[in-house]
């Protein structure tokens, strides 16, 4: 198994040079296909799938120099033959899963089939998450909402929450889920970014004590590189990893 989760994608040398070493070789001789499924559950989601393509976040997913790019969209793959879709997927290097809402991205990589077909592949292909489809690779995962989602998917709990701000207390929605059980740790990711209004350490901590798991939050400048077993930070920036018993700071 080879996982590289991300915040916001391939950010600095660091994460590059993790990217690579999972790989085996250049990024110029891998192929790629990317999942752009999981924003389409947000107004302007069709927009936001460009970015990564053609956008501002395109340096940082589909313009690393890739040998080729394709598009990988999970939510057509049920009514398409396997034979047609199953052989490019074989072929690739990486898979690049986008972020936006991980229960529809989980929803969607278990009706494709790719929750169960993904540990098969992993002898080469390497999965790189950003932000959702990071948090998405859980056997249980949490996700915070400012207000009650209506998508795809199947969370085990919802309930509302009290998270602090800068502009003072904030309720939001926090949801919890099964995940496609690539991981027994959960991540949290933008963490400590102003935008993403639960995403402070105390809100993080707050976040984490409802999964009772091990939680790396996760800064856009950190990622979580899995080989098996071997679980290492790769960071620039800052993180902390939440577990039932304590905390710890980077």
């Amino acid at each position: 198994m080879k996982l590289l989760l991300t915040s916001s994608g391939i950010s600095n040398k660091s994460i590059h040079n993790a990217l690579v070493e999972l790989l085996g070789k250049p990024i110029a001789e891998a192929n790629a296909l990317f999942v752009p499924t999981g924003v389409y559950p947000f107004r302007g989601g069709q927009y936001y799938a460009w970015n990564p393509i053609g956008g501002d976040a395109a340096p940082r997913m589909c313009q690393l120099g890739w040998k080729s790019i394709g598009i990988l969209e999970l939510s057509v793959l049920p009514s398409i033959d396997r034979d047609k879709w199953l052989p490019t997927l074989a072929e690739a290097d990486a898979l690049l899963v986008w972020g936006g809402d991980p229960l529809f991205i989980s929803y969607w990589m278990q009706q494709s089939g790719l929750t169960d077909l993904l540990p098969s592949l992993f002898g080469k292909l390497v999965y790189v998450g950003v932000s959702a489809g990071s948090i998405a690779v859980a056997s249980l995962f949490a996700e915070a909402y400012s207000a009650e989602r209506s998508c795809a998917g199947n969370p085990l709990t919802s309930e509302e929450i009290v998270f602090s701000s800068a502009k003072g207390e904030v309720s939001g929605i926090l949801v919890t889920a099964n995940g496609m059980g690539l991981t027994k740790f959960a991540v949290i990711t933008h963490f400590e970014n102003e935008a993403h209004f639960a995403s402070s350490s105390t809100n993080a901590e707050k976040w984490a004590s409802n999964l009772r798991v091990p939680v790396y939050a996760i800064d856009d400048d950190t990622a979580i590189k899995v080989t098996d077993s071997n679980i290492e930070v790769i960071s620039e920036g800052r993180w902390e990893l939440f577990t039932p018993d304590k905390t710890t700071n980077r």
